[in-house]
């Protein structure tokens, strides 16, 4: 594991006295997590019992402890995670507003000007989408058997199945009101490599290359390769013979190193 100089502690800080009152108090593999709600939102914050100099964090997009192996090795770092709930609005305007709230609030609290986003399935199309609009913001960008067109899923124009209720949400999320707009869209991540890379943030995706729901041809591989060919910085770490599920890594060390040495790059 990459050792670098996390264990310097911030100036002494506690999140929790910045979250609303209301708010409920569980743990999270371990750690203090409080429960609230954010302008409508279902919203968590797990905090580390120490924090690490200039109070990194992590923001999950979706799937809320869902595989938390790395969540939880970077809370043992000084990292904070957070969640805020945009289901299902599929990265839209609105979404990003929510999240543009969420981030300055957290911010204001005492969280670094950068984080880790870390995007699971169509969480690959929220982390990203919020990184259009927020470049300078992100240290780093985590996606695991991302979604990166919403025509491969839910759309299931290609290889994969997808999934008619969500295509009809994204309609409605978007607005489009025919199958030929929907056809005609350019929101998704994919079509939109060229300002993810003058981001200038590195990115690393973890995928099954047996993927049956989010076909890998058809998203991350694709982005890869117009990503690469412009020169952006992207890790892809392939799973042989692994579908869609299970996420992650069972030892996530190449995820750790990862965001470690993205938030301590500059």
């Amino acid at each position: 594991m990459l050792q670098l100089s996390y264990a310097q502690p911030a100036a002494e800080m506690d999140i929790f006295q910045s979250l609303p009152p209301e708010k409920q108090l569980s743990t999270f593999s371990g750690f203090p997590c409080a429960s609230f709600i954010f302008i409508g939102r279902q919203a968590k914050v797990v905090k580390p019992i120490k924090v690490a100099r200039n109070a990194p964090w992590v923001w999950r997009a979706r799937f809320w402890g869902h595989e938390p192996q790395a969540d939880s090795a970077l809370l043992a770092r000084g990292f904070h995670v957070v969640y805020c709930d945009v289901a299902e609005l599929y990265g839209n305007a609105h979404a990003v507003e929510i999240w543009n709230q969420f981030y300055a609030f957290l911010h204001k609290a005492g969280l670094s000007s950068k984080v880790a986003l870390e995007g699971f399935s169509r969480g690959g199309v929220y982390a990203y989408n919020w990184a259009i609009a927020n470049p300078e913001k992100v240290s780093c960008v985590y996606a695991d058997a991302p979604v990166m067109d919403l025509k491969s899923w839910p759309g299931g124009k290609g290889r994969g199945p997808g999934s008619p209720k969500d295509w009809e949400l994204f309609k409605q999320d978007y607005n489009l009101q025919t199958e030929e707009e929907a056809a005609q869209f350019k929101g998704s991540p994919l079509d939109n490599v060229e300002k993810i890379v003058k981001g200038g943030y590195p990115m690393l995706h973890v995928c099954g290359d047996a993927d049956e729901v989010v076909p890998i041809e058809e998203n991350t591989t694709l982005f890869e390769q117009r990503v690469k060919a412009l020169g952006g910085n992207i890790t892809v770490i392939h799973k042989p013979g692994v579908k869609h599920h299970p996420h992650s890594l069972k030892d996530p060390s190449p995820i750790v190193a990862f965001i470690l040495r993205a938030t301590w790059r500059d």
